[in-house]
């Protein structure tokens, strides 16, 4: 920041009387201007000490000079004395008071480039305390980079040095964490299901969406550019993070040169974090996926061994089944944190606790659309059933025996290697790998229903709420099941990439209609009509007729 007047004045060497205009001696001094000319203004930018003898200047000038020096936005004038004038001539000072310019006498011991070196320390020392600070900020935010939480250290980071707001959004615009310095809001954190999201998320979802035409300009650029925007009230900056989405920066003042390269240095670090920690994001994904399948296959244990490794458990209580359909579901994962999520097919599957599925499906909403299950799997039963198994298995001498054991690991591993082989040890281990067919088919069937909801979701759909539920259940659930399979095997068994099952869903789900039904897959009318095409000659049915499309939409909700 420059230098004011009021700190040039009090320079004791440099001998300066304020004159007139004290009121303004807090305006900022850019540069110090000397000139002789009776009207300096064409070559002056604003916020100059503009300095003159008035060797060209009389009592009759005073007014229009100050008014131009005041309409040009001239910090202040000094006059020199003891050349052309022996003293400031009173019509300059009762102009500049009635202006509201402050005029400084300059005696004639001090001279005109002694006061310009004076404010160029100033300024250099200005500028190399807020390069300082801007190296100081660039520090702390680097240091919040390294912690555990990166992206979101960084965010909160920034909004105190800013002494504003910062948002991390997802590709799509939608919030991925907030935080607030300004006292005015509260930082927006989701922890997981439970958390009550008031006031905190208010904000931040309503500045993000009045920031979406922006963000939208910005993702249609040819190439990344930033952008900012100036309101009486807010000074806002929005900048990409690659191709990783976006953050915004929100301050009530001005963006200094200096504060522009503490958010520049934030934008740096927010897409690397995000880019270096995308690969074992995506491993991890892998892995949840492969739980995922263990869970759909009854492999309780084997699952809940695998997740271990994550540092994460399975639900602890019944849990109601999600299908999102997400276009970034790195962000939705994120959002969802402590809460067990693996993509599936395209689709990002989520494993709610039942006491909070409505809050997580609300949560999911806001990245995409959402199917959600019945609910009631109960996972934690199932890995229970399995844990009561090795434990009826431990009598009490062979503990005793296991604990001296494990003081020789010689001896261990040699009883170990022995009583594999019995017949007995087999049939255990035989018990403790068997898989748990019930959760199998609780959990495919709340999958299934997910799915099924999610052709209807806009953005939330649920199964129990799908026309026709009431109906389908008073068939018998093994008949039901294995008419659906039956009358379905065609189309499952084809070969062609083109999802047929899903296709002949949406067609059905919109009645019909090619254009809705179209677009609910993302593919063009004509596309869908070549698939309905071909189901119906592998099923051997007409889809036009009434009968036929209310069979196949049972078979689909089965």
């Amino acid at each position: 920041m420059a230098p004011t007047l009021r700190r040039i004045t009090a320079i004791v060497p440099l001998h300066l009387e304020v004159l007139a205009g004290r009121n303004g001696l807090d305006r900022s001094v850019r540069w110090v201007a000397v000139s002789e000319l009776e009207d300096p203004t064409p070559f002056l930018e604003g916020g100059e000490l503009v300095l003159t003898t008035g060797m060209r200047l009389s009592a009759g000038d005073a007014v229009p000079y100050v008014s131009r020096l005041v309409t040009r936005g001239v910090t202040g004038l000094g006059f020199g004395v003891g050349l052309s004038h022996d003293a400031v001539p009173p019509a300059f000072a009762e102009a500049a008071e009635a202006a509201g310019l402050p005029l400084v006498e300059v005696p004639r011991a001090t001279p005109f480039i002694a006061i310009g070196k004076a404010v160029s320390d100033l300024l250099a020392g200005e500028q190399y305390e807020e390069i300082s600070r801007a190296f100081a900020a660039q520090g702390r935010l680097t240091r919040a980079a390294l912690q555990r939480e990166g992206p979101v250290a960084v965010v909160d980071r920034l909004a105190r040095e800013i002494g504003g707001w910062a948002l991390l959004l997802d590709p799509a615009g939608a919030v991925r964490h907030a935080a607030d310095a300004t006292g005015r809001r509260t930082a927006d954190r989701h922890a997981g299901p439970g958390d009550r999201r008031g006031a905190a998320g208010d904000w931040a979802r309503e500045t993000a969406r009045s920031l979406e035409p922006e963000i939208a300009r910005l993702r249609s650029a040819p190439s990344l550019a930033s952008l900012a925007l100036s309101t009486p009230d807010e000074h806002v900056v929005v900048q990409p993070l690659g191709r990783r989405g976006f953050f915004a920066v929100g301050s009530p003042r001005p963006f200094s040169p200096i504060a522009h390269t503490v958010v520049n240095a934030a934008g740096s670090l927010l897409t690397l974090a995000l880019e270096q920690g995308r690969e074992q994001r995506s491993a991890a994904a892998q892995v949840r996926s492969a739980v995922l399948r263990l869970l759909l296959a009854g492999e309780v244990r084997a699952a809940a061994e695998t997740l271990a490794a994550l540092g994460m458990r399975l639900p602890g209580e019944p849990v109601t089944v999600l299908a999102c359909d997400t276009s970034d579901p790195e962000a939705l994962t994120e959002a969802l944190t402590g809460t067990f999520t693996a993509p599936c097919e395209g689709l990002l599957v989520v494993l709610a606790p039942d006491a909070h599925a409505d809050e997580v499906a609300a949560l999911a909403a806001q990245h995409g659309r959402v199917g959600v299950s019945a609910p009631g799997v109960e996972i934690a039963r199932s890995e229970g059933r399995v844990d009561s198994r090795m434990d009826s298995r431990v009598e009490p001498s062979a503990a005793g025996s296991a604990a001296r054991s494990a003081s020789r690991p010689d001896l261990a591993t040699g009883l170990d290697r022995v009583f594999d082989g019995a017949p007995g040890r087999a049939s255990d281990r035989a018990s403790d790998r068997a898989p748990d067919r019930a959760l199998a088919t609780a959990l495919d069937r709340a999958l299934d229903q997910a799915r099924r909801a999610l052709v209807s979701a806009s953005p939330v759909a649920r199964f129990s709420e799908l026309a026709g539920r009431g109906l389908l259940s008073l068939l018998d659930p093994a008949a039901a099941a294995s008419f659906a399979a039956a009358i379905l095997a065609p189309l499952r068994e084809y070969g062609s990439r083109a999802d047929l099952v899903e296709s002949l869903r949406a067609y059905l789900a919109s009645n019909g209609h090619w254009d809705a039904a179209a677009q609910r897959l993302g593919v063009h009318r004509h596309t869908l009509r070549y698939r309905m095409k071909r189901v119906s000659e592998l099923l051997g049915r007409d889809l036009d007729d009434p009968a036929v499309r209310a069979e196949l939409w049972i078979a689909l909700c089965l």
